[in-house]
């Protein structure tokens, strides 16, 4: 790797060559392999809460409708609201934590999964505001660039042809 402009001599731009190579090899890595990680790491929290949900197959579970029905309430504008329709609120986030994972590690419509899933995190983040730092923001800030950036080489979409990289 060679740079447009010479370094001057001396002992302080030699101590530089070890970050630029450094540099030069992460520049390197193809861009499919941390769009491969991003995606796992969204799925995998959300695929868990998604378990959670569940006592078996479309049957969900006592946790699920206590929590939505009694528990959480969204915080707009300084106030706390009840969820309009838990039941369905319950059963929609049930199956949205556990279809959408699945789709972004497949990396099948990983554009359409990550922004759901960024409206979820949306929607969690006024369900539970203190959460915003420690699992919000990651959260969004992966769905945000799965969603601009597709799900890489390493994806069903680039497979069947929907996959216009920006990379």
């Amino acid at each position: 790797m060679t740079d447009m402009v010479e370094a001057p001599s001396g002992s302080g731009w030699k101590l530089l060559a070890p970050v630029r190579r450094a540099e030069g090899w992460l520049a390197s890595v193809p861009a499919a392999l941390p769009l491969l990680a991003l995606r796992l790491a969204l799925a995998v929290p959300f695929y868990k809460s998604g378990l959670t949900k569940w006592d078996g197959f479309l049957q969900l579970s006592g946790g699920a409708q206590f929590l939505f029905g009694q528990e959480f309430k969204l915080h707009v504008f300084g106030a706390q609201y009840p969820y309009p329709f838990p039941t369905a609120a319950a059963y929609g986030a049930g199956t949205a934590e556990i279809v959408l994972p699945v789709l972004l590690v497949l990396g099948l419509g990983t554009r359409f999964a990550a922004l759901a899933l960024l409206i979820m995190t949306a929607v969690i983040q006024i369900t539970v505001p203190e959460g915003w730092a420690n699992f919000h923001l990651p959260w969004a800030a992966m769905a945000l660039t799965l969603a601009v950036y597709g799900g890489g080489a390493l994806s069903l979409d680039r497979l069947i042809g929907l996959g216009r990289e920006k990379m």
